[in-house]
């Protein structure tokens, strides 16, 4: 997948590497786009809000039990997670397996109070669940020096014509 010409901008990570690089991304973002369905068309997809991503590099959220998207996770758990922060040039693409959770101690772990907004009787509802997505394949493009100096490297492309750098990095995320 890496290209020669740009190996500078290509860089694949594993481990807790590759975790921290989620984590970071994710995290940041914290909006996605939550696709299930993945072999209809068009694919469902809604906003979704991370709740966190655990020292696994699993992505935690909080979700209805009546909601469309656990129905759609019972019946097939493959999912494709989309976050995307144009403002910085960051963008991470994750596709993995759900898991929905309807205990006290999960529920525990992630509740943040904007959920309740969502939920008339806040954590206590019993239609609160939890969404784990554990990723088998992630992809991350960002800036490798940082908002300021890539809007110059790009600036600098506009006028010259000539971008080989972007000041962008992306490479496979290993979990």
């Amino acid at each position: 997948m890496s290209n020669p010409e740009s190996k500078d901008n290509y860089q694949d990570l594993t481990s807790q590497e590759a975790v921290a690089k989620l984590k970071e991304l994710a995290e940041d973002i914290k909006t996605c786009m939550f696709c299930t369905e993945l072999s209809s068309r068009p694919v469902p997809t809604r906003p979704m809000s991370l709740q966190e991503v655990d020292g696994q590099g699993n992505l935690w959220f909080i979700s209805s039990a009546r909601s469309n998207k656990n129905f759609e996770i019972k019946q097939d758990n493959d999912v494709q997670l989309m976050f995307a922060k144009n403002q910085d040039a960051q963008f991470l693409s994750i596709y993995g397996q759900a898991t929905i959770y309807r205990d006290r101690q999960h529920i525990d772990e992630v509740w943040s109070p904007i959920a309740k907004a969502w939920f008339d009787e806040g954590k206590d509802d019993p239609n609160v669940t939890v969404i784990k997505v554990t990723p088998t394949d992630a992809y991350y493009w960002d800036t490798k020096y940082g908002k300021m100096i890539s809007f110059l490297k790009w600036a600098k492309g506009a006028i010259t014509g000539n971008l080989k750098d972007d000041g962008g990095i992306e490479g496979r995320l290993n979990v």
